[in-house]
């Protein structure tokens, strides 16, 4: 055998093998989701029957950082006010925007300037002015110097009241009842430090007033692709990733944390465009070295619903932003993987995510490419080279099928058989290109962490149209 022939055969076992290995880790994931899912359904019995306050639900803070979001910022504001919860107060912080967001919120909901003093526990950009609703006297409005995400979160905190906070993104509605969900693991486990809720996509949807009125699915065929990979990535990524107690990443679309561990962690890391992940990595890191009790959970019930891109470009730049938020939330954070006291999240998480998340877009174009190749010019058998078609992508489409499957059980938000076919073509579909394309785009994040180039939050394209209807 020559050398030219061993290097082939083993790097044709050596992509099998990863994607057998890729494939099987989400499978496992997948098996212990079922399990939690079932175990929560016996423990929400008696969910459908009234529920009333105990007294007991902490105050929380909802940070809402916006960025040239001027067509869904009432909306969503007026969404998170109508939210059925004892007590909570609204911060707005606007960083820095370049068209009317801050307009916008001053005509919707009247504010007026109300200078005050704030207690600053996390170094910022400069604040420029606060503003209070004569309308609602549980929304402030902070105005600051443009300084990225992170900045503006942080903004938030040191302007918060309460003892949790709640960051939203300025695109997003919330069901109602989400804040009563989402805040429960608090108050059954006094060691919960912060938990995360499932976020759905919001194309296609009716919202009147800020009241969701309608659930549907997106004509628009990007969205649709989102639609299926949302439903994969929270109901048995997240969810199975909660179940032992190694979920490294909160979506900062919607969590909440306790404020005094994050202020003591040292808050959102500044310039990051990763933020939500790295804060949620540092805490596993540190809590661990403290040696200290604590949980992470995730809320699989609790609904956000966000705007997805529509166009190419804009989800290109949104997938490039999160794998380089990836690398940056690891690289900041080595210290957690294989340390001593690192535990499920430092031996089982963080190399998962390392291998297949971080690595993964490399890996997998560069497998591809190989065995396309390979089998072209016969360097592979076919035998070989079908295996590799039904890891790469049999697999890949009863995953996502284990995902549409586990939401239909669950939750059944999409209700129509219209729309559980229309889901189910997609489910397919996504492997034939969609999947391929994220996985380049991923990579091109993958080269920018690594020349550490400058990051920004940047803008996102928002159409609003599914949240402009007036009030029922």
């Amino acid at each position: 055998m020559t050398i030219v022939r061993f290097l082939i055969e083993l790097t044709t076992w050596f992509v099998l093998a990863y994607f057998i290995a890729l494939n099987l880790g989400y499978l496992v994931l997948n098996l212990v989701s079922v399990v939690s899912l079932r175990r929560r359904a016996q423990e929400m019995l008696l969910e459908d029957l009234p529920q009333i306050y105990s007294g007991l639900e902490p105050p929380i803070s909802i940070l809402v950082p916006a960025y040239n979001e001027e067509a869904t910022i009432a909306a969503s504001v007026r969404s998170m006010l109508q939210l059925t919860y004892p007590q909570f107060e609204v911060v707005v912080v606007n960083d820095g925007s370049a068209d009317g967001t801050l307009e916008a919120l001053k005509r919707e909901f009247d504010l007026h300037p109300h200078p005050e003093a704030y207690r600053v526990q996390l170094a910022t950009q400069p604040v420029r002015g606060m503003y209070v609703s004569a309308r609602y006297a549980n929304l402030r409005v902070v105005d600051k110097e443009n300084g990225g995400k992170a900045d503006a979160l942080n903004v938030g905190i040191n302007a918060s009241r309460y003892p949790l906070f709640c960051g939203v993104d300025a695109d997003s509605v919330l069901q109602r009842d989400s804040l009563q969900r989402v805040v429960k693991p608090f108050l059954s486990d006094s060691s919960v430090i912060a938990t995360g809720g499932t976020v759905r996509i919001a194309n296609g949807c009716e919202v009147r007033g800020g009241f969701l009125t309608k659930v549907g699915l997106p004509s628009n065929p990007w969205a649709m692709f989102q639609v299926v990979e949302y439903l994969r990535a929270f109901l048995f990524g997240r969810l199975g990733w909660s179940a032992i107690n190694a979920m490294l990443i909160v979506s900062g679309a919607f969590g909440v944390f306790r404020k005094d561990k994050v202020i003591e962690a040292g808050g959102y890391l500044p310039r990051s465009i990763g933020e939500d992940m790295e804060l949620v990595v540092r805490l596993h890191r540190l809590m661990r070295q403290k040696r200290e009790h604590y949980k992470i959970v995730f809320v699989p019930d609790p609904v956000c619903w966000t705007e997805a891109p529509e166009d190419r470009a804009t989800l290109r730049n949104q997938r490039i932003r999160w794998q380089r938020g990836l690398g940056e939330s690891l690289s900041a954070n080595w210290g957690l993987m294989f340390s001593r006291n690192g535990g499920a999240p430092g031996w089982i998480a963080f190399p998962f995510l390392m291998l297949f998340e971080w690595l993964g877009p490399l890996v997998e174009l560069g497998g591809y490419v190989f065995m396309a190749v390979g089998f072209a010019l016969g360097w592979i058998s076919w035998e070989a080279f079908a295996a590799f078609l039904f890891v790469a992508i049999g697999l890949g489409i009863l995953l996502s099928a284990s995902g549409l499957l586990l939401e239909e059980m669950s939750f059944h938000i999409y209700p129509k058989g219209a729309q559980l076919l229309r889901l189910g073509l997609v489910v397919v579909l996504e492997n034939f290109g969609y999947r391929q394309l994220n996985s380049w785009w991923r990579l091109v994040g993958l080269y920018r962490w690594a020349r550490q180039s400058e990051a920004k939050w940047g803008a996102m394209k928002r159409r609003g149209n599914w949240q402009s209807l007036p009030p029922p």
